[in-house]
Protein backbone atom coordinates (compact mmCIF):
# COMPACT_ATOMS: atom_id res chain seq x y z
CA UNK A 1 0.00 0.00 0.00
CA UNK A 2 1.96 3.36 -0.74
CA UNK A 3 2.22 6.36 1.19
CA UNK A 4 -1.11 8.10 -0.79
CA UNK A 5 -3.41 5.18 -0.30
CA UNK A 6 -1.97 5.03 3.66
CA UNK A 7 -3.35 8.46 4.60
CA UNK A 8 -6.75 8.07 2.29
CA UNK A 9 -7.35 4.84 4.26
CA UNK A 10 -6.41 6.37 7.79
CA UNK A 11 -9.16 9.61 6.92
CA UNK A 12 -11.67 6.55 6.26
CA UNK A 13 -10.79 3.55 8.67
CA UNK A 14 -9.62 3.33 12.05
CA UNK A 15 -9.31 0.36 14.23
CA UNK A 16 -11.26 -0.88 17.46
CA UNK A 17 -9.29 -2.99 19.41
CA UNK A 18 -11.79 -4.29 22.84
CA UNK A 19 -9.37 -4.95 25.61
CA UNK A 20 -9.51 -6.70 29.48
CA UNK A 21 -6.72 -8.10 31.34
CA UNK A 22 -5.23 -8.57 28.15
CA UNK A 23 -1.61 -5.76 29.23
CA UNK A 24 0.80 -8.81 28.15
CA UNK A 25 -0.42 -8.90 24.62
CA UNK A 26 -1.89 -5.51 24.01
CA UNK A 27 1.60 -4.04 22.95
CA UNK A 28 2.74 -6.92 20.49
CA UNK A 29 -0.57 -6.75 18.83
CA UNK A 30 -0.64 -2.66 18.41
CA UNK A 31 2.89 -3.18 16.80
CA UNK A 32 1.35 -5.50 14.31
CA UNK A 33 -1.49 -2.90 13.23
CA UNK A 34 0.68 0.67 12.92
CA UNK A 35 2.66 -0.38 9.90
CA UNK A 36 -1.16 -0.02 8.31
CA UNK A 37 -0.97 3.54 9.50
CA UNK A 38 -4.52 3.78 11.05
CA UNK A 39 -6.00 5.24 14.19
CA UNK A 40 -6.48 2.63 17.11
CA UNK A 41 -9.21 3.29 19.48
CA UNK A 42 -8.43 0.95 22.32
CA UNK A 43 -11.69 0.74 24.75
CA UNK A 44 -10.86 -0.78 28.13
CA UNK A 45 -13.43 -2.60 29.62
CA UNK A 46 -12.90 -2.13 33.51
CA UNK A 47 -9.89 -4.05 33.06
CA UNK A 48 -7.75 -4.44 36.67
CA UNK A 49 -5.34 -1.15 37.35
CA UNK A 50 -2.15 -3.13 35.87
CA UNK A 51 -3.90 -3.37 32.47
CA UNK A 52 -5.14 0.11 33.22
CA UNK A 53 -1.76 1.46 33.64
CA UNK A 54 -0.42 -0.03 30.39
CA UNK A 55 -3.04 1.40 28.10
CA UNK A 56 -2.56 4.43 29.56
CA UNK A 57 1.26 4.38 29.25
CA UNK A 58 0.42 3.39 25.61
CA UNK A 59 -1.29 6.52 24.97
CA UNK A 60 1.08 8.58 26.21
CA UNK A 61 3.90 6.65 23.90
CA UNK A 62 1.85 6.35 20.45
CA UNK A 63 0.10 9.20 18.63
CA UNK A 64 -2.23 7.08 16.74
CA UNK A 65 -3.60 5.25 19.74
CA UNK A 66 -6.64 6.80 21.42
CA UNK A 67 -7.77 4.65 25.03
CA UNK A 68 -11.56 4.65 25.96
CA UNK A 69 -11.76 3.81 29.14
CA UNK A 70 -15.87 2.44 30.26
CA UNK A 71 -16.31 2.60 34.15
CA UNK A 72 -17.04 -0.84 34.74
CA UNK A 73 -16.87 -4.65 32.76
CA UNK A 74 -19.66 -4.75 30.81
CA UNK A 75 -18.60 -7.72 27.94
CA UNK A 76 -16.89 -7.70 24.81
CA UNK A 77 -19.83 -6.45 23.13
CA UNK A 78 -20.60 -3.82 24.81
CA UNK A 79 -16.80 -2.92 24.45
CA UNK A 80 -17.04 -2.96 20.56
CA UNK A 81 -20.35 -1.19 20.56
CA UNK A 82 -18.83 1.95 22.44
CA UNK A 83 -15.41 1.80 20.16
CA UNK A 84 -18.18 1.70 17.19
CA UNK A 85 -19.96 4.60 17.95
CA UNK A 86 -16.67 6.53 19.01
CA UNK A 87 -15.66 5.89 15.54
CA UNK A 88 -18.33 7.50 14.01
CA UNK A 89 -18.38 10.05 16.18
CA UNK A 90 -14.75 10.93 15.00
CA UNK A 91 -16.09 10.88 11.54
CA UNK A 92 -14.78 7.30 10.09
CA UNK A 93 -16.22 5.38 7.73
CA UNK A 94 -15.50 2.34 8.57
CA UNK A 95 -14.39 0.26 11.51
CA UNK A 96 -12.41 -2.33 12.07
CA UNK A 97 -13.09 -4.83 15.01
CA UNK A 98 -9.47 -7.02 16.31
CA UNK A 99 -9.08 -8.48 18.97
CA UNK A 100 -6.61 -7.61 22.05
CA UNK A 101 -4.85 -11.19 22.15
CA UNK A 102 -3.15 -11.02 18.95
CA UNK A 103 -4.77 -14.62 17.97
CA UNK A 104 -5.65 -13.35 14.47
CA UNK A 105 -3.27 -12.75 11.34
CA UNK A 106 -3.18 -9.19 11.47
CA UNK A 107 -0.42 -8.92 8.88
CA UNK A 108 -3.49 -10.17 6.50
CA UNK A 109 -5.49 -6.76 7.45
CA UNK A 110 -4.29 -5.06 4.06
CA UNK A 111 -6.34 -7.97 2.53
CA UNK A 112 -9.54 -7.15 4.49
CA UNK A 113 -9.39 -3.18 3.76
CA UNK A 114 -8.67 -3.63 -0.25
CA UNK A 115 -11.66 -6.28 -0.17
CA UNK A 116 -13.39 -3.45 2.00
CA UNK A 117 -12.75 -0.34 -0.54
CA UNK A 118 -13.45 -2.65 -3.34
CA UNK A 119 -16.56 -3.40 -2.06
CA UNK A 120 -18.52 0.26 -0.33
CA UNK A 121 -20.70 -0.50 2.60
CA UNK A 122 -20.24 -4.39 3.25
CA UNK A 123 -19.40 -5.76 6.07
CA UNK A 124 -15.97 -7.90 5.98
CA UNK A 125 -15.68 -10.85 8.17
CA UNK A 126 -12.39 -13.02 8.46
CA UNK A 127 -13.18 -16.57 8.50
CA UNK A 128 -10.85 -18.47 10.60
CA UNK A 129 -8.46 -21.26 9.50
CA UNK A 130 -7.56 -22.52 12.40
CA UNK A 131 -3.86 -25.05 12.98
CA UNK A 132 -4.06 -27.93 15.51
CA UNK A 133 -3.66 -25.11 18.25
CA UNK A 134 -7.46 -24.92 18.39
CA UNK A 135 -9.40 -26.96 20.60
CA UNK A 136 -11.60 -29.17 18.92
CA UNK A 137 -14.82 -28.56 21.51
CA UNK A 138 -14.47 -25.28 20.64
CA UNK A 139 -14.77 -26.34 16.76
CA UNK A 140 -17.54 -27.70 17.56
CA UNK A 141 -19.22 -25.51 19.38
CA UNK A 142 -18.94 -22.83 16.45
CA UNK A 143 -20.07 -25.58 13.57
CA UNK A 144 -23.16 -25.23 15.86
CA UNK A 145 -23.65 -21.62 16.01
CA UNK A 146 -22.99 -21.56 12.10
CA UNK A 147 -26.19 -24.40 11.30
CA UNK A 148 -28.18 -21.86 13.59
CA UNK A 149 -27.06 -18.46 11.54
CA UNK A 150 -27.03 -20.40 8.35
CA UNK A 151 -31.35 -20.96 9.26
CA UNK A 152 -31.54 -17.60 10.90
CA UNK A 153 -30.57 -15.66 7.21
CA UNK A 154 -31.45 -18.35 5.06
CA UNK A 155 -28.97 -18.07 3.64
CA UNK A 156 -25.20 -19.12 3.69
CA UNK A 157 -23.51 -15.50 3.59
CA UNK A 158 -21.81 -15.54 6.73
CA UNK A 159 -19.59 -18.37 6.85
CA UNK A 160 -18.07 -17.19 10.11
CA UNK A 161 -20.08 -15.30 12.62
CA UNK A 162 -17.97 -15.39 15.64
CA UNK A 163 -14.87 -14.23 14.89
CA UNK A 164 -13.90 -10.78 16.01
CA UNK A 165 -11.97 -10.15 13.16
CA UNK A 166 -13.85 -7.87 10.75
CA UNK A 167 -14.52 -4.50 9.42
CA UNK A 168 -17.65 -2.48 9.84
CA UNK A 169 -19.56 -0.09 7.62
CA UNK A 170 -20.05 2.25 10.16
CA UNK A 171 -23.31 4.31 8.86
CA UNK A 172 -24.93 1.26 8.61
CA UNK A 173 -24.00 -0.57 11.67
CA UNK A 174 -24.63 2.40 14.09
CA UNK A 175 -27.61 2.85 12.28
CA UNK A 176 -28.67 -0.71 13.97
CA UNK A 177 -27.02 -0.09 17.47
CA UNK A 178 -28.92 3.04 17.44
CA UNK A 179 -32.19 0.64 17.14
CA UNK A 180 -31.78 -2.19 18.70
CA UNK A 181 -30.44 -3.47 22.30
CA UNK A 182 -27.59 -6.32 21.18
CA UNK A 183 -25.87 -9.06 23.08
CA UNK A 184 -22.86 -7.16 25.51
CA UNK A 185 -21.27 -10.28 25.69
CA UNK A 186 -20.16 -13.11 23.55
CA UNK A 187 -23.36 -13.38 21.66
CA UNK A 188 -22.74 -9.40 20.62
CA UNK A 189 -20.25 -11.30 17.40
CA UNK A 190 -23.33 -13.16 16.11
CA UNK A 191 -26.02 -10.79 16.48
CA UNK A 192 -24.79 -7.74 14.98
CA UNK A 193 -23.69 -10.16 11.41
CA UNK A 194 -27.13 -11.71 11.33
CA UNK A 195 -29.16 -8.34 12.30
CA UNK A 196 -27.00 -6.33 9.47
CA UNK A 197 -27.85 -9.52 7.22
CA UNK A 198 -31.39 -8.49 7.88
CA UNK A 199 -30.90 -4.70 7.22
CA UNK A 200 -29.83 -5.89 3.49
CA UNK A 201 -25.98 -5.06 4.45
CA UNK A 202 -24.08 -7.74 2.09
CA UNK A 203 -21.43 -9.75 3.92
CA UNK A 204 -17.76 -10.80 2.50
CA UNK A 205 -15.73 -13.95 3.95
CA UNK A 206 -12.13 -13.61 3.84
CA UNK A 207 -10.13 -16.64 5.36
CA UNK A 208 -8.09 -15.64 7.73
CA UNK A 209 -4.97 -17.52 9.80
CA UNK A 210 -5.83 -17.92 13.70
CA UNK A 211 -3.61 -19.41 16.57
CA UNK A 212 -4.76 -19.89 20.01
CA UNK A 213 -1.53 -19.25 22.44
CA UNK A 214 -0.53 -21.59 25.19
CA UNK A 215 -0.47 -19.42 27.65
CA UNK A 216 -3.67 -17.59 26.62
CA UNK A 217 -6.65 -16.41 28.70
CA UNK A 218 -9.84 -17.05 27.15
CA UNK A 219 -12.53 -14.70 28.45
CA UNK A 220 -15.21 -16.97 27.37
CA UNK A 221 -17.80 -18.73 30.01
CA UNK A 222 -18.13 -21.59 29.01
CA UNK A 223 -21.98 -21.75 31.20
CA UNK A 224 -23.14 -18.12 30.71
CA UNK A 225 -22.28 -17.48 27.32
CA UNK A 226 -23.54 -20.31 25.98
CA UNK A 227 -26.75 -19.74 27.34
CA UNK A 228 -26.60 -16.59 26.07
CA UNK A 229 -26.10 -17.56 22.30
CA UNK A 230 -28.26 -20.50 23.13
CA UNK A 231 -30.95 -17.36 24.04
CA UNK A 232 -29.84 -15.52 20.97
CA UNK A 233 -30.27 -18.16 18.63
CA UNK A 234 -33.72 -18.72 19.26
CA UNK A 235 -35.02 -14.90 19.78
CA UNK A 236 -33.35 -14.78 15.90
CA UNK A 237 -35.37 -17.30 14.90
CA UNK A 238 -38.43 -15.97 15.51
CA UNK A 239 -36.84 -12.59 14.18
CA UNK A 240 -36.53 -15.13 11.02
CA UNK A 241 -40.19 -15.86 10.93
CA UNK A 242 -41.12 -12.45 10.78
CA UNK A 243 -39.00 -11.29 8.36
CA UNK A 244 -38.91 -15.10 6.01
CA UNK A 245 -40.61 -13.53 2.67
CA UNK A 246 -38.25 -10.49 2.56
CA UNK A 247 -35.26 -12.95 3.12
CA UNK A 248 -36.92 -15.25 0.39
CA UNK A 249 -37.06 -12.22 -1.75
CA UNK A 250 -33.64 -11.50 -1.08
CA UNK A 251 -32.47 -14.67 -2.30
CA UNK A 252 -34.48 -13.92 -5.49
CA UNK A 253 -33.72 -10.38 -6.35
CA UNK A 254 -29.90 -9.24 -7.28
Amino acid sequence: MSDLQQNKCSRQYCVVVPIYNHEQYIESTLKRIFPFNLPIIIVNDGSRNECTQVLNKLQEQYESVNVLHLPRNGGKGAAVIAGLNKANADGYQYAVQIDADGQHDIEKLNELLAVSKGNPNVLVTAVPVYDESVPKARLIARYITHIWVWINTISFAIKDSMCGYRVYPLKATCDLLKRVSLGLRMDFDIEILVRLYWDGVNIKNLPIKVIYHDDGISHFDAVQDNILISKLHARLFFGMLIRLPKLLLRKVLP
